[in-house]
């Protein structure tokens, strides 16, 4: 489905263009942009290889704005991205070989853990703090698994890899931002070639809306550089509740059933 006309493509590059602000700051992108896309007449599978087209150039554009203010150490950065996005690699081919409800029913719950974390959290400070983790196990384990979990499912991928850097690394607000959007843009990237090898890619929409997501990542990320915690701590914890909400929307989420299950009981034994 790319025979969009100029009206529809101009309305999916301003969603992906705000969309890529978000995404600079706290992720959450996808909120709108799988939303508009499947609006335009997508399938959810075209949808979502063709978000994570708009989504890699909008994490992408944000990394640069970060390493042009110093803020990337890519010493340590660029193996963890690495790591990331081999991850995402392997769990795109895995997407089949996981139960999906099982993601559905548990993600919700650690989002909404890291939302409680970011906004009760005392370790959310501008400067950098004890590390928890060595960069060699952190590189090692936990981002090539957030890597597979974004490559197989994806929502808030970027919220986790926000809580490794701070709560593990011991990293900064700014500066954990900065190194999360690299190696979220690992890990998109990643799944992204798995996408485009299976044709799933609308690559007219996926480019137009790139170009949007570049140009509000700039915009994010330059807001995200001057305002710091102050606009990133909060921003975190709404997108994180909000990608909740939406899991628990969905009506093939085992969580959502389970509690309209236990309401029918309750109702009728009323």
């Amino acid at each position: 489905m790319s025979g969009l006309d100029f009206d529809g493509l101009a309305v999916l590059f301003a969603v992906a263009a705000l969309a890529g602000c978000f995404d600079s700051i706290a992720g959450g992108g996808g909120l709108l942009t799988i939303p508009a896309l499947l609006l335009a007449g997508l399938d959810p599978v075209s949808a979502i290889a063709t978000n994570k087209l708009q989504g890699a150039a909008a994490t992408l554009s944000a990394t640069a704005t970060f390493a042009r203010r110093g803020l990337i150490d890519w010493r340590t950065a660029v193996p963890v991205a690495a790591t990331a996005g081999l991850g995402s690699v392997v769990g795109a081919f895995c997407v089949s070989l996981v139960s999906r409800s099982v993601l559905e029913g548990l993600v919700p719950v650690l989002l909404m853990a890291v939302a409680v974390y970011f906004a009760l959290g005392r370790r959310m400070r501008e400067d950098d703090a004890h590390a928890r983790l060595s960069l060699l196990v952190f590189g090692g384990a936990v981002a090539p698994a957030i890597g597979f979990y974004d490559g197989m499912f994806g929502p808030g991928g970027g919220s986790f890899y926000m809580l490794g850097f701070v709560s593990l690394l011991g990293y900064g607000v700014l500066r954990a931002t900065a190194h999360t959007k690299l190696a979220n843009a690992a890990s998109g990237l990643g799944s992204l070639g798995i996408y485009a090898a299976t044709a799933a890619v609308v690559w007219p929409i996926g480019l137009t809306m790139a170009l949007g997501a570049v140009l509000g990542a700039q915009v994010g990320s330059l807001l995200a550089i001057r305002l710091g915690g102050r606009l990133i701590r909060p921003l975190l914890v709404v997108v994180c509740s909000m990608l909740t909400l939406r899991l628990l929307c969905e009506p093939s989420n085992p969580l959502r059933k389970s509690t309209m299950t236990l309401i029918c009981s309750v109702t009728e034994a009323c």
